[in-house]
C-alpha cells in the first residue's frame, strides 16, 4: 500500500465519521460488520455472474464481481483505521499459519482429492 491509498481511507473514514451519530465503539463494531455485508455482495455478485441463482438467472457480470470485491478491500482498510490511528503501520504480512512450512492441507496425489489434515476428510474436487 502506498501513502495514496492510506491518505484516502483516512480521508473516507473521517467523512463516515462527520455524518455518524454513533459513539466510536459503536462505529467500530458496525465498520467490522460491514465487511461480512459487503462479502455477501461479492458473494451475491459470483452467483449472478455464474446464473447459478434460479430465479435471477445471469444478473451479474464479473465487473459487477470485482467492483464488489474493491468495497470489500475498501471496507475492511476502513475497518482497520477505525481500530488503530495508523493503520499502515500495521501491515499486510501473510499470517504465521498461512506460511508455515507444514500446508493445511496435503498436497494432491494424481487420481485423488487433498484432504485436510487435521480432520482427514477429503475435499470437494473432481478427479
Amino acid at each position: 500500500m502506498n501513502d495514496h491509498t492510506w491518505d484516502l481511507i483516512h480521508r473516507l473514514a473521517d467523512r463516515l465519521d462527520d455524518h455518524s451519530t454513533l459513539p466510536p465503539e459503536q462505529r467500530r463494531i458496525l465498520q467490522i460488520l460491514k465487511i461480512s455485508e459487503e462479502a455477501g455482495e461479492a458473494a451475491e455478485a459470483v452467483i449472478g455472474a455464474l446464473g447459478q441463482n434460479p430465479r435471477k438467472g445471469f444478473s451479474h457480470t464479473w465487473d459487477d464481481v470485482q467492483a464488489e470485491v474493491c468495497d470489500v478491500i475498501t471496507t475492511g482498510m476502513i475497518a482497520l483505521r477505525r481500530l488503530t490511528p495508523d493503520p499502515a503501520e500495521v501491515g499486510f504480512s501473510p499470517r504465521s499459519t498461512w506460511s508455515s512450512p507444514t500446508p493445511a492441507w496435503s498436497p494432491r496425489p494424481k487420481g485423488s482429492c487433498p484432504t485436510w489434515k487435521d480432520q482427514g476428510r477429503p475435499l470437494a474436487c473432481t478427479t
